[in-house]
């Protein structure tokens, strides 16, 4: 495949002399890395965890990561991915009502081109492939276990200064430290505290031992991989069965209410979850009694008004992914939006060169910015579509109720975006 006269399986860019670091070794933080590697830049990683956990649940992964994906060493990570992601070809996703426990509508998986496959997987798995894929095959530095004190920056350099004392100076530092992120004051210049968004989050996952066991649930796990989802007032429920249906992982939405300085992410409790659940079809019951309460974690969705830049006062330091725009679960897009942000800054560093980098970095800004934010509000309006469910209205339309896959988002290719947009933008970009 070519994207601008060039192949996916083309050798690397030539040097740039761009040096890059980035903060946070999460998806965001590897795309970013890789998208530099690739497009020429010298590039290393610096990570506050000081050893790879496989950390969470399932995560997705949309066709337009997919396209990003494939690119990579023309198709070996996708290769390296696929056996770890659900597959819903057969089986599709069952959408019930929540108390009657009828499926509603069964809404088909599309069958995506092989250069923009879709992801679904356990967040850690396809987490490690990726880390491995930049540490390994592409011999990227991966720094662990150093946390950042401080982030700098003036006219001719950035840079960060670890907890050590160590400082480490680049052309540039793109910071995907997450939604608790420390450059977002040196980015703003005052504390930008996160938000309840009124919601948290039951999730967890486990063998399919005791599923196999009771005849009722054993349907779930002797068929393939499998999607389900109980929508009801305020709440929706999440179940799907993966690996040819070896590993099982839900989600549960619920109202919350608690003060997210607490903390973001607690220890669950099964009986708060049966509670919340008790006038519901008895099968999500029956599901959540076979969950280890060890495996269950009650995390709280964390908001944030939409930043008003992303992008330093010298143009020097970039917040990228969560650390920029924080996603809902239901938006599926959150991660996504994350590597969008990595390819578009690769290719806008390569653009503008090492003289230009400050002009590179408002212009991945301008780029990204309106795409992000409507991107972003999808994942309210899901949420809203489920929780204030019209049973009368869906049951004249089913598919009013299914969750949207919207080709604005998931036919987007980025790295395309960003090379045809890059010289218009540019010229639009006020003179400092």
């Amino acid at each position: 495949m070519t994207v601008n006269g060039r192949s996916d399986d083309a050798p690397l860019r030539p040097p740039t002399g761009v040096k890059v670091i980035v903060v946070g070794a999460g998806f965001g933080g590897l795309g970013a890395a890789i998208e530099c590697h690739r497009q020429g830049h010298s590039v290393e990683i610096y990570e506050a965890f000081s050893e790879l956990k496989q950390l969470g649940d399932i995560i997705s992964f949309g066709p337009n990561a997919g396209r990003i994906f494939y690119r990579w060493s023309n198709g070996e990570i996708v290769r390296r991915m696929r056996p770890l992601s659900i597959d819903l070809r057969k089986y599709g996703f069952n959408i019930h009502k929540y108390d009657t426990g009828e499926i509603v509508i069964n809404q088909a998986t599309p069958e995506y081109p092989v250069e923009a496959p879709n992801f679904n997987g356990h967040r850690g798995e396809l987490h490690e492939v990726v880390f491995n894929y930049a540490r390994d095959d592409l011999g990227i530095p991966i720094h662990l276990g150093n946390r950042i004190s401080t982030y700098f920056e003036d006219e001719s350099e950035s840079g960060i200064v670890l907890e050590s004392g160590e400082k480490v100076s680049a052309d540039v530092v793109i910071a995907a430290d997450g939604v608790r992120s420390r450059a977002r004051k040196s980015v703003l210049g005052y504390e930008d505290k996160p938000k309840s968004s009124g919601y948290a989050v039951w999730r967890a996952w486990f063998p399919n031992k005791d599923m196999i066991a009771d005849p009722l649930t054993a349907q779930f796990c002797e068929n393939g991989d499998t999607f389900n989802g109980w929508i009801g007032p305020d709440m929706h429920f999440l179940f799907s069965t993966i690996k040819d249906g070896s590993d099982c992982c839900w989600v549960l939405t619920h109202p919350d209410q608690h003060d997210i300085d607490e903390s973001w992410s607690f220890p669950g409790k099964l009986s708060e979850v049966r509670e919340a659940i008790k006038d519901w079809d008895p099968i999500c019951t029956r599901i959540v009694a076979k969950t280890p309460e060890e495996m269950l974690v009650d995390w709280k969705l964390v908001y944030r008004d939409p930043l008003p830049t992303w992008v330093s006062p010298k143009a020097r330091i970039l917040l990228l992914g969560d650390s920029a725009h924080p996603f809902l679960p239901t938006s599926a897009q959150g991660a996504t939006q994350a590597l969008e942000d990595g390819v578009c800054i690769a290719v806008c560093l390569r653009r503008g060169g090492k003289e230009n980098v400050p002009v590179s970095v408002r212009a991945h800004e301008k780029i990204r910015y309106d795409r992000v934010r409507a991107t972003q509000k999808t994942g309210e309006s899901t949420r809203d579509m489920w929780h204030k469910t019209d049973w009368e209205k869906v049951k004249e339309n089913p598919k009013i109720i299914q969750f949207p896959r919207q080709d604005w988002i998931f036919d987007f290719d980025t790295e395309k975006n960003a090379e045809e947009m890059y010289d218009e933008v540019v010229k639009a970009l006020p003179q400092l």
